[in-house]
């Protein structure tokens, strides 16, 4: 699926939308640059997923957890990491669970657990967003 987004809130209702199908067990692969909405898309999963806390960037924190919801949130930024050994070490496994749904921007795992959905941000020129959801 490709939608092109025009405001913050188009992308927070598509956010709603995946929300909506979400199980748990999931994981989220964001992908794009600085800026091209992979947050404002986690606030709004968040937000559906009857997350009452302010969801903000994991950037210096590596993860953020969010547990008051339908399903628990594991917000990951990966841009520091700098290859799989890092992972083990910190004890990432424990996040995919059956109960909850794993956001991870900026991956470096090679194979991730569960049922992966893709979702890549791209800045138009218009200042819009193409957003694509890739099922894998």
């Amino acid at each position: 699926m490709t939608i092109i987004s025009h405001s913050p809130e188009e992308t927070a209702a598509l956010a709603a939308k995946i929300a909506e199908k979400l199980e748990g067990g999931e994981t989220l692969v964001l992908r794009g640059g600085l800026g091209a909405g992979k947050t404002t898309f986690t606030k709004g999963l968040a937000k559906a997923l009857g997350i009452s806390r302010n969801v903000v960037s994991p950037t210096f924190t590596l993860v953020r957890e969010y547990e008051d919801g339908r399903l628990k949130l594991y917000h990951f930024d990966l841009y520091r990491i700098e290859d799989e050994g890092e992972l083990e070490e910190l004890g990432l496994d424990e996040y995919f669970r059956d109960d909850s749904v794993v956001v991870i921007e900026w991956n470096r795992i090679s194979r991730l657990p569960g049922k992966v959905t893709e979702i890549v941000f791209t800045v138009n020129p218009d200042d819009s967003r193409t957003i694509e959801v890739v099922n894998s």
